[in-house]
């Protein structure tokens, strides 16, 4: 017989899904929070950041050691905290902090576009024309959420074109901050517009195979969000 535990409601709910016993165990429940935790905007006022780890084993269908385990090793990555007699909460990072990761972001990507142009394929570049093209700019406000998923698919696909693991594995802890600021972010103060002119100078910059010119945009581009939350950003501390 299943037992079935509720959420309590001050908890935030994570999209997971029962962990099968054929996996090595503690490497699928670390994934599938971590997974979770990414797709959260952890910057939305409505969201709660406290997790139930009682709540969270039954989903998974597992113990709560193993559960605790994961959320240790989440805790060493900076994504969790755990506090003795209180809980575990997601982290949000401060204005300051922020500001530092995108900084960070900046150089990582535009070394990513650097290296697109040098040693990406026609067809792969191609691919990132496929996204600037999915959208005209007079859609944006009415598909605000559809494009902000593309708009986080871009720059991930700059990334991965990359093909440097050092620079997608040093990315992969920001991304889960920077992904939710710039979907706070996309609809403020006409950001959207601006955004995929930007983009679309990119794309043709690395189809040219402009590197210097491709590796410049990038940069700019990641640091104009840096400006936008020094500027805008009042709603984290």
């Amino acid at each position: 017989m299943k037992v079935v535990i509720a959420r309590p409601k001050d908890c935030a709910l994570l999209e997971v899904e029962p962990i099968e016993s054929s996996f090595c165990l503690k490497d699928k429940i670390y994934i599938n929070l971590k997974k979770a935790i990414t797709s959260m905007n952890l910057y939305e006022d409505t969201n709660d950041l406290r997790l139930d780890e009682r709540h969270l084993s039954a989903q998974l269908n597992i113990s709560r050691t193993p559960m605790r385990e994961a959320l240790a090793r989440l805790q060493q990555e900076g994504l969790v905290e755990i506090i003795p007699r209180r809980g575990v909460y997601i982290i949000r990072k401060s204005k300051v902090e922020i500001l530092e990761m995108i900084t960070v972001w900046a150089a990582l990507e535009s070394m990513a576009a650097r290296l697109i142009t040098l040693n990406a394929s026609d067809a792969e570049i191609a691919s990132l024309r496929h996204l600037v093209e999915t959208f005209e700019s007079d859609q944006i406000m009415a598909k605000l959420d559809e494009y902000s998923e593309n708009n986080i698919n871009f720059h991930q696909k700059i990334l991965s074109l990359s093909k440097n693991k050092v620079i997608t594995n040093l990315s992969e802890n920001l991304f889960i901050h920077l992904r939710s600021i710039r979907s706070k972010t996309i609809g403020e103060d006409g950001r959207f517009s601006k955004s995929i002119v930007d983009h679309i100078y990119i794309v043709e910059a690395i189809e040219k195979r402009q590197t210097e010119l491709a590796e410049k945009l990038v940069r700019e581009h990641t640091l104009n969000l840096a400006t936008h939350v020094e500027k805008y950003v009042n709603y984290i501390s």
